[in-house]
């Protein structure tokens, strides 16, 4: 049995049991994280009936219930656990996916996750004092990443400067199938702008 995150026997048993009572024939889990690789990335779990099966999705079969994981959020889900705990008003279930924000990276990762997880370690926290941050929206086939301003960066009159004095420059010399970086956001808007 191939284990994408770790059930304690506990939250097994109680996950089990409200599946027991959707009494629906089938009846699964999913795990999925929402804006994997983000600093508003959410772990999820969800009821999944049989109809509902992403056909991407991986399987972890358990002794008492079927826990189908989507594909995406696999990287992110790295030493999660799903766990319940007992107490005097019945228990609580507790998920902990300490990379759910970003997943740990190796030279083989792919680029894209090389990517966000510069962006997410180094670049976003430097921007996060003006109250911005930077996504990548795509990486092109000549190595060009393209990227989304949000915050106090979408808007500002220094943004061109950031772009390429700092992430373009840090990305270029960090990751070598990136060639360079564009910017996909409208500064027209700049209502939250740190500089106007």
């Amino acid at each position: 049995m191939t284990e994408y995150l770790t059930i304690t026997p506990d939250a097994e048993e109680y996950l089990a049991d409200l599946l027991v009572k959707q009494n629906v024939e089938g009846m699964a889990v999913r795990v999925f994280i929402t804006q994997p690789g983000t600093r508003y990335a959410e772990t999820c779990l969800a009821y999944c009936r049989p109809e509902e099966v992403n056909t991407t999705d991986e399987v972890q079969q358990m002794e008492k219930l079927k826990v189908f994981v989507e594909a995406m959020s696999i990287p992110y889900l790295e030493e999660a656990t799903i766990d319940f705990a007992k107490d005097r008003m019945g228990g609580q279930l507790t998920i902990k996916a300490p990379n759910a924000k970003m997943p740990k990276v190796t030279a083989d990762s792919p680029v894209e996750e090389r990517i966000n997880y510069l962006l997410y370690t180094e670049i976003n926290p430097g921007l996060a004092s003006h109250g911005g941050e930077v996504s990548l929206v795509e990486l092109t086939s000549d190595g060009i990443a393209i990227l989304k301003f949000g915050g106090g960066c979408q808007g500002c009159s220094a943004v061109d400067m950031t772009l390429k004095d700092g992430v373009e420059a840090t990305m270029v010399a960090r990751i070598p199938e990136v060639n360079g970086v564009r910017d996909v956001t409208d500064h027209t808007q700049t209502e939250n702008a740190y500089f106007k």
